[in-house]
């Protein structure tokens, strides 16, 4: 395969649009447990998308939109699409180098700076109970409970 030009107008013909998705992880199974960090990412409920998908042309370009996740009502990340280190040219044009983009697949891009893992002093990780709210500008909001998990119960 040929990397489409980062510059070519042609590589946002390829998406349909944009939707949240909020990018969950069980750290412990990415951290403790060895092996790859794809396994923290795909437990049942993680990975939540929409609540609807926004298009191209109803949303224009993705690269000034305001982020912003809070828990238990505490911003935890506020950040912009225009902070993204790759643009979504590039990352669509990068991503199709190693694997076939069909209709409908989906590429999470972003995520603002304020990760509890990265909390100083300590990480501060998330709980049962503890509730968030997720927002893109132009893209819509979520809000999710956490709960525990029956399995490490």
């Amino acid at each position: 395969r040929e990397l489409l030009a980062a510059d070519d107008v042609d590589v946002l013909d390829h998406v349909a649009g944009y939707v949240l998705v909020n990018d969950l992880s069980e750290r412990e199974d990415q951290l403790e447990r060895g092996g790859t960090w794809d396994k923290g990412k795909g437990h049942d409920g993680f990975g939540p998308v929409g609540p609807w998908l926004v298009t191209r042309d109803e949303l224009g370009e993705a690269d000034n939109l305001a982020m912003v996740l809070s828990v238990n009502g505490i911003i935890r990340q506020d950040g912009n699409t225009s902070n993204m280190i790759f643009g979504v040219r590039q990352i669509v044009s990068y991503v199709s180098l190693f694997m076939t983009l069909e209709p409908g697949d989906i590429i999470p891009t972003a995520t603002p700076a304020g990760v509890g893992a990265g909390m100083n002093p300590e990480p501060l990780f998330l709980k049962a109970g503890d509730r968030l709210r997720l927002s893109i500008e132009g893209l819509g909001e979520q809000r999710h409970r956490i709960v525990a998990n029956p399995r490490q119960a």
